[in-house]
């Protein structure tokens, strides 16, 4: 069977690229996209502005200790995705067979073609059509391809080769695994577990004993093993709202109304684009800082807003138990499909 080619493409600090192109005057300037009050966090960090600790996530009000000259501008979502559609188009112009996993990365299938030869095409037609860079990864999957595209940044364009893979992987730390996160992170540690390496001599039953198939996919991470095709899919594949609100609230009445404000509006994008939404997904973020979501599937996929108001309403009142104050509350509706797609029935409450 021949190895797969992927490419991964990552666009480089894409907000903040964007707005250095459009405005010359902050070529070389740290420059920091976000909500723009006190409240705010950052979305994208320009690479200057990343040499003071800034990164995407951080709160508004923790970056500008770090870097008080920085630039802040609110985000200019219109502008962004008319670019990220732009770069899709170039997808398109060497494989059908790509993968958006954001609005400025994706995944290409380009087997049985000169996978370099198309990285480096990509990466013209990027720097050439839209005066911005990227950069690229390659290997035999998804996994890997994803890491490649990390080494250089920016403007990188690397290669792992199957041969390659193992000692490659040795050295990075257990986080550069997909999915290991701050939490199974400190679970990872716990068994003396920091690098891929500790991965790949430890016992795959004791890790599968331990984190059932998420231990058995961790050890195939550690060493390349990856099986998931690209899946094409709507280069949009979500669409939210969310808000900080000025002061952190505990009113149940008022987070209902913000729902209800979202289902709306999220309703009209919806038959705007000629799309129904399968999953319907609340996120909260409390006055610490601390994060939950909650989502339900759909058995009919939906684009009416009484249906999405409804779904997210009982959400909110029986899968969280809020008793502490809201930061933020968000609303995403994602399983995107258009009407004439197959439909498969399901509910995950």
């Amino acid at each position: 069977m021949e190895d797969r080619s992927i490419i991964h493409v990552d666009m480089d600090a894409f907000y903040a690229q964007i707005e250095q192109r459009d405005n010359p005057k902050l070529i070389g300037k740290p420059v920091i996209i976000g909500g723009t009050s006190s409240r705010g966090v950052v979305s994208t960090a320009s690479y200057e502005a990343r040499k003071y600790g800034v990164h995407s996530a951080m709160p508004i009000k923790a970056a500008k200790k770090l870097c008080p000259e920085g630039i802040y501008l609110p985000v200019n979502m219109k502008k962004y995705k008319e670019v990220s559609k732009n770069i899709h188009g170039i997808f398109t112009k060497y494989t059908n067979v790509y993968e958006p996993i954001s609005i400025d990365e994706a995944f290409l299938d380009v087997t049985g073609k000169e996978a370099l030869e198309i990285a480096k095409s990509i990466k013209k037609d990027i720097r050439d059509k839209l005066r911005l860079t990227a950069s690229v990864g390659i290997s035999i999957n998804k996994f890997l391809a994803k890491l490649a595209s990390e080494v250089n940044k920016p403007d990188g364009l690397t290669i792992i080769e199957k041969d390659e893979v193992l000692s490659f992987l040795r050295p990075l730390p257990i986080t550069k695994i997909w999915g290991v996160g701050p939490k199974m992170e400190r679970e990872l540690n716990k068994l003396g577990i920091y690098y891929i390496e500790d991965v790949q001599n430890y016992d795959v039953e004791v890790l599968v004993s331990i984190f059932g198939k998420r231990g058995k996919e961790l050890y195939e991470f550690s060493y390349g093993i990856d099986n998931r095709p690209v899946e094409p899919r709507i280069a949009n594949q979500s669409i939210g709202e969310e808000e900080t609100f000025l002061k952190d609230i505990y009113d149940m009445e008022m987070l209902l109304d913000t729902l209800k404000d979202y289902s709306f509006n999220l309703s009209k994008k919806l038959k705007e684009n000629r799309y129904l939404a399968r999953t319907i997904c609340v996120k909260i973020k409390y006055s610490d800082f601390t994060i939950e979501t909650r989502s339900m599937t759909l058995n009919i996929p939906t684009n009416d807003e009484r249906m999405i108001y409804k779904t997210a309403k009982y959400i909110l009142l029986n899968k969280f138990n809020i008793n502490r104050e809201v930061r933020l509350i968000g609303l995403t509706l994602s399983n995107l499909i258009y009407p004439d797609d197959p439909i498969q029935l399901s509910m995950d409450i």
